[in-house]
């Protein structure tokens, strides 16, 4: 097995797209123009496909109140104190920052819509195949 995408119920996809596309460099990859407004959003590798859509079919989770540990997506940073400036100015809120003993820093962020979203700049990035 592969893994394929992962699925968002967000309230507005189609803004939340946008703002992905726009912040973290996603790419669209397929879309749905009409409700549930089904948007499949690539990392730069095409490796990873995450999936927003407004289903309400599905209650939208209350990621506000939700603790970044029971819910958040990472991806890679370059340099999470740059990082944190750009996407505060475009809307996302600061969380917490960790530095680990190993020199990695791992940003915690929340997006407009409060989705937790962490920055890993790790000493020792994974594996990429």
């Amino acid at each position: 097995m592969k893994f394929e995408h992962f699925a968002l119920n967000v309230p507005d996809a189609r803004a939340h797209a946008c703002w992905l596309v726009a912040h973290l460099g996603f790419t669209i990859v397929r879309q749905q123009e009409k409700a549930p407004y089904t948007n499949f959003l690539a990392d730069e590798t095409g490796r990873i496909v995450v999936e927003v859509y407004t289903n309400p079919i599905a209650m939208v989770p209350d990621y506000k109140t939700q603790h970044p540990l029971v819910f958040h997506f990472a991806v890679v940073s370059a340099d999470t104190v740059a990082d944190r400036a750009r996407l505060e100015k475009a809307g996302a809120t600061f969380f917490a920052e960790d530095a680990l003993p190993d020199g990695s820093r791992l940003l915690m962020m929340r997006d407009p819509w409060g989705l937790p979203v962490q920055f890993c700049q790790r000493a020792a990035p994974f594996p990429m195949p």
